[in-house]
């Protein structure tokens, strides 16, 4: 079993700062990619930030310069920090985790997601 648990999200100000967290655990190897994604009321999910294995990381344009995503490989967990907050940030944000279930045995490749945080930016 894959379990992908985030914490953090909140109500802030336009302009404060919020820290998402996400780790997977359970029977998977070390992911080949982690990201978050977020979902604005009557919007798609688009992806916010990703980052691969190896530290490559990318970004959505409108969040370039003010997030800043980092991963820890031996624990299968990332984080987004979020500074310089708009309401144009408010969305659900779900942690994505792509990776290989070892009980599987074709080594398939495999998107995990969490339940979702929301992150929610007004005065």
């Amino acid at each position: 079993q894959v379990q992908v648990v985030e914490s953090g999200g909140g109500l802030v100000q336009p302009g404060g700062s919020l820290r998402l967290s996400c780790a997977a655990s359970g029977t998977i190897f070390t992911a080949s990619v982690m990201g978050w994604y977020r979902q604005a009321p009557g919007k798609g999910r688009e992806l916010v930030a990703s980052v691969q294995r190896g530290g490559t990381t990318n970004y959505t344009d409108s969040v370039k310069g003010r997030f800043t995503l980092s991963r820890d490989n031996a624990r299968n967990a990332v984080s987004l920090q979020m500074n310089s907050l708009t309401p144009e940030d408010t969305a659900v944000y779900y942690c994505n985790v792509r990776a290989v279930d070892m009980r599987d045995p074709a080594f398939r490749v495999r998107d995990y997601w969490g339940r979702g945080t929301q992150v929610t930016v007004s005065s």
